[in-house]
């Protein structure tokens, strides 16, 4: 060993002293690459950096040096740097198998949870990273999200008049796209719908009169605000006797026929809150009433004298269309002010509906007679017990009409690095019929904020494995009109693309509980973020804390499905994309103002008693931390398993009818075979990526297409989009559905005359019951297929 040491050094004594090529970075345009210069003297260490490869120089390009030494003498010269190098190419074979053991550690805790496990990821600029886990990434989030200003935003977005296709939101849509364009985004742009909206008349307003026995149309009451309306109410002028109809539920409707209330040929007099506007109008419309009248009872809402109440005179605006989007185009986009059949939604009403105050509802309940409103449905109006009717007859006239409206939906993109072709969304609504701080002002200022503290975190060496698409949307109010356009404008590519949808609308409410209104895919990764996130109003306590202190079981705390009248419902019953909305509400109580003149920023601030801004903080970073796992796990982190025990549930629902279809020779059978197929298909794909080389990029893109589809898997093939645009057979709605399956089923324990509500008879229809079950056997055995894979794969006996 010492003759082999001696050796090197006399070879290295007698070496001429040639130039060697040290690589330094070019400063100036040309930073980032790399320069050879020639440097004379002593070996340096240079400093390690990514380099430019460069091919052999040409003959004749560097001055030639004298070769007076044999070859061998040659290789001894060479040799120290042999060695040197060998040393480097240990140490950094050792230094990257730690990494990589730090990054597939199951048992190191949340400490060292890795986002990014791609040692090839760009190294944080500031922090000369080579890779940036879990813990940097949400350190630096929330540095540069606490920089914003969000209460500012939020105020100044309410002051601003913004209802769709007015001259105030044409600004306010300039405006935002200007701020977007001055972050560091990779693309920003617009597009145009042109969308029929319905508006009231100014010069023929909405009335409503007394009406005597005999016909004669009389004293007017009072509508106080005549702007207060419900767009895609049927025109026209109705009269009927007044019937007290609690929330206008089917189960409220059938009560009162059991009372001997007969609701056909009626107007009827319902709540604001538990169903939407557009479910309260359609379930009157099967019952046969006439018309609805909708009113915000003030016993719905907190009593607590220290905190503001809705005035007594001010209505609530609601849309009254079923469904979303754009209603004389159903099923196609609005781009270009194309023309279309002239077909209208089927989600449309045939009867008008008014929203009135408070104020005019207690005139009308004080003439009501007949039975004694049971006592769950009393109010706070009156000192005597409401009652059912029939009273006095009314007349209602709806004179709205309808105006083809150009809106705008913003968009600004941060690309992907490795998978830029799929896209985790998040949006807010922009427009307001009112100031709307709670209803989008808040879902603006947090989105915003989003692209602000991104931008900031690409700036400083965040790259996001797959791309970010924020979503500034127009038309919310009138049913997601702005959102939906698009899903239908780019339905061919977005289930193949777009992985998750995340809603800020509505997301400040209160500030005493927390709900997520969400597919059952999202629902352990909520889990593990709501672990991250301080609770605003529980010093100390985490967001998770805080729920299971009060309910161990978190999830029927906090998990709500998805309601029709949320942005985020068509993402995942019509386009088959998993979507979360989250809300923080006031201890189940609903906010007084959400849909009023009233719902201001200075009433939004005394709900939540000065805590606006530290909800607003929670819900953005609840958002931007769910969107970091989104965009940059490498492995998506959805739970496909999840709707293994959703698909139990509910079918679990259908094994009290096997008798009556046995009884009948029917039987259920498939249903439980797809349904065990998906089971045994999702715990086949989980054991296949547990086994699997988790740095395989090709195995990785397979099994992530194959986990962010499976939403799309549960829409059936079988019907129209445009026939029936919500194909979800969990949450969709139309005969091919479990629900419709499902109150099919029960007829065959009704008479012919216990309708759940349209005035013809329903009964059991055996042909129907066979359709129906064939749509949702082969929807779900479809998607126990789609998740095993190839269909070489494919392992059953169905």
């Amino acid at each position: 060993m010492e003759r082999l040491w001696g050796l090197l050094q006399r070879a290295q004594q007698l070496s001429p002293r040639s130039s060697q090529t040290v690589y330094q970075r070019v400063e100036g345009p040309q930073k980032g690459h790399l320069e050879e210069e020639e440097e004379d003297g002593e070996e340096t260490l240079a400093h390690f950096c990514p380099m430019e490869l460069k091919g052999p120089e040409p003959l004749g390009s560097r001055p030639r040096q004298p070769n007076l030494i044999p070859w061998a003498a040659a290789g001894r010269r060479a040799a120290p740097y042999l060695v040197l190098t060998a040393l480097l190419i240990f140490t950094g074979a050792f230094l990257l198998g730690y990494v990589a053991f730090r990054g597939s550690c199951q048992t190191c805790g949340d400490s060292v949870l890795v986002v990014s496990e791609d040692v090839n990821y760009e190294p944080d600029l500031d922090f000369h990273r080579g890779t940036l886990y879990w813990s940097d990434l949400q350190a630096m989030f929330l540095q540069f999200l606490g920089e914003g200003r969000l209460e500012d935003t939020i105020r100044q977005t309410s002051l601003r008049e913004r209802v769709a296709g007015s001259a105030g939101m044409a600004a306010l849509t300039q405006d935002i796209r200007a701020a977007l364009s001055r972050q560091k985004l990779d693309h920003v742009w617009t597009d145009t719908h042109y969308v029929g909206l319905q508006f009231p008349d100014p010069a023929h307003p909405n009335t409503l009169h007394w009406v005597d026995e005999a016909g004669k149309v009389g004293e007017q009451l009072p509508l106080e605000d005549p702007d207060v309306y419900c767009p895609y109410s049927a025109i026209g002028n109705v009269t009927g006797e007044l019937v007290y109809a609690h929330y206008g539920r089917p189960e409220d409707l059938q009560d009162l026929r059991a009372r001997g209330v007969d609701p056909a040929g009626r107007l009827l007099l319902v709540r604001v809150g538990v169903i939407s506007f557009a479910q309260k109008v359609t379930n009157a419309q099967d019952f046969g009433a006439q018309g609805v009248l909708i009113y915000p009872e003030p016993a719905d809402f907190s009593q607590d004298p220290h905190k503001p109440s809705l005035s007594s005179q001010q209505a609530v605006y609601g849309h009254v269309h079923l469904g979303t989007g754009d209603p004389y185009t159903p099923g196609f986009p609005s781009f270009n002010q194309t023309q279309f059949p002239p077909v209208a939604s089927s989600g449309l009403p045939s009867i008008p509906a008014q929203p009135i105050s408070a104020d005019i509802a207690s005139r009308l309940l004080r003439k009501l007679k007949g039975p004694v409103a049971p006592q769950e449905w009393q109010g706070s109006l009156l000192g005597s017990p409401y009652h059912l009717g029939p009273g006095p007859g009314l007349r209602l006239a709806v004179n709205n009409h309808r105006t083809s409206t150009p809106i705008n939906n913003i968009f600004g993109c941060i690309e992907g690095r490795s998978e830029p072709d799929h896209y985790v969304v998040i949006g807010a609504q922009r427009d307001s019929w009112g100031p709307g701080a709670a209803k989008s002002a808040v879902g603006t200022a947090i989105l915003l904020e989003l692209v602000r503290t991104f931008s900031s975190m690409v700036s400083n060496g965040f790259r996001p494995r797959r791309s970010l698409l924020f979503i500034s949307w127009d038309g919310g109010d009138f049913g997601s009109v702005g959102s939906t356009e698009w899903l239908e404008g780019y339905l061919s590519v977005l289930h193949l693309k777009a992985v998750v949808y995340v809603s800020l609308d509505n997301a400040v409410l209160g500030n005493d509980k927390f709900r997520a209104k969400t597919s059952p895919l999202l629902t352990s990764l909520i889990e593990s973020v709501l672990k991250q996130v301080d609770s605003p109003n529980h010093s100390g306590q985490t967001l998770y804390e805080q729920v299971v202190f009060t309910n161990p079981s978190w999830d029927a705390e906090v998990i709500r499905p998805l309601p029709m009248d949320s942005s985020a419902y068509s993402f995942t019953a019509f386009v088959g994309v998993p979507a979360v909305e989250f809300s923080f509400v006031e201890d189940d109580q609903a906010y007084p103002f959400l849909h009023t003149k009233e719902d201001t920023y200075e009433n939004l601030h005394k709900v939540l008693q000065g805590r606006l801004p530290a909800v607003a903080q929670a819900v953005a970073q609840l958002a931007g931390q769910l969107l970091i796992r989104l965009s940059h796990d490498r492995l998506l982190p959805l739970d496909f398993g999840r709707y293994g025990d959703v698909v139990l549930r509910h079918i679990g629902n259908l094994n009290e009818f096997s008798g009556d279809l046995k009884a009948r020779g029917l039987t259920l059978q498939w249903v439980y075979s797809a349904r065990g197929d998906y089971i045994r298909a999702a715990e086949k794909l989980r054991q296949e990526i547990y086994s699997s080389e988790e740095r395989d990029e090709r195995l990785t893109r397979m099994y992530n297409v194959r986990i962010m589809r499976v939403e799309f898997y549960f829409l059936s093939q079988y019907v129209s989009p445009a026939d029936s645009p919500f194909r979800h057979i969990f949450m969709g709605r139309g005969d091919h559905t479990l629900g419709a399956l499902l109150d099919h089923l029960r007829l065959l324990r009704s008479n012919s005359s216990g309708t759940p509500g349209a005035t013809s008879s329903a009964v059991f229809q055996e042909s129907r019951f066979r359709r129906q079950l064939a749509l949702l056997t082969w929807t779900l055995q479809g998607a126990a297929n789609a998740l095993s894979g190839d269909v070489w794969n494919i392992d059953n006996n169905f």
